[in-house]
């Protein structure tokens, strides 16, 4: 399945989203702990934030939604090269694409850019095996890649993409309704502790068929990752637990 093989010095990295553009050594997360930096969601052209944005709890997580807004491509690398350049980490660029031919440009965009060992490209929870499909081969370049599923898609979508030479699936969230705060419903990403046991299924069952696997998904503890390593996993990342004080920070 693996065109490239995918090397990190401690098994552990950010999810997308969670830590910026860049890793900054001044922040509160100990970056020794990480083997690889995850940007945030990167489209070929700038994203404004979703109208409607919300972030609720529920028992065990919360509900969050973006709209995933950045700059743009061409914005990010203007900003960012240089201290991706200057990382202390290995640098995975989180690719957001509507369509393959967005894909192809922003791949085309991030190879040769110093400090740059990779691409993860972000699949739509909508998209159809062809789509996917689609997605990922336009995503294949010179640079590894890891195509991220979301959650609830992961075992109907990975067994079509590990005929392709990619590095890794990784995952993303699973999308949840929870009533509003007033009439109707909200939308989003779902987030917290409370995902972990179908994330550490998910693991499992790829794992199991032979498919190279990068675990994430409620994981709150250095058990969480242990577990998931345990299960098969390459790698761990780690989302929203990063924004607490816990192990993997400076004061914990």
């Amino acid at each position: 399945m693996s065109k490239y093989d995918l090397a990190f010095a401690t098994p552990l990295m950010n999810a997308a989203g969670s830590l910026g553009f860049s890793p900054e050594a001044r922040g509160p997360v100990d970056l020794n702990w990480l083997g690889a930096f995850v940007s945030n969601p990167v489209s070929l052209a700038r994203r404004t934030p979703a109208q409607a944005r919300r972030c609720q709890s529920y028992p065990g997580g919360f509900l969050l939604h973006t709209g995933y807004p950045n700059p743009g491509l061409n914005q990010v690398i203007r900003r960012y090269r240089e201290k991706w350049s200057r990382s202390p980490l290995p640098v995975i660029v989180h690719t957001l694409g509507e369509n393959p031919a967005q894909v192809s440009t922003m791949v085309r965009r991030l190879e040769g850019l110093e400090g740059v060992v990779g691409i993860e490209l972000g699949v739509p929870v909508d998209a159809d095996r062809l789509a996917a499909s689609d997605l990922a081969q336009a995503g294949l370049g010179e640079l590894p890649l890891i195509v991220r599923l979301p959650l609830e898609r992961v075992i109907d979508l990975a067994q079509i993409l590990a005929r392709l030479p990619i590095a890794a699936i990784s995952l993303g969230p699973p999308r949840g309704i929870l009533p509003g705060s007033t009439a109707g419903t909200t939308r989003g990403r779902l987030y917290g502790p409370a995902i972990f046991p179908q994330a550490l299924a998910a693991v499992t069952s790829l794992a199991r068929s032979g498919i190279p696997v990068i675990g994430a998904g409620g994981v709150y503890r250095q058990e969480d990752v242990e577990a998931m390593l345990a299960a098969g996993a390459l790698a761990v990342q780690v989302d929203t637990a990063l924004w607490i004080t816990g192990w993997f920070s400076k004061t914990g």
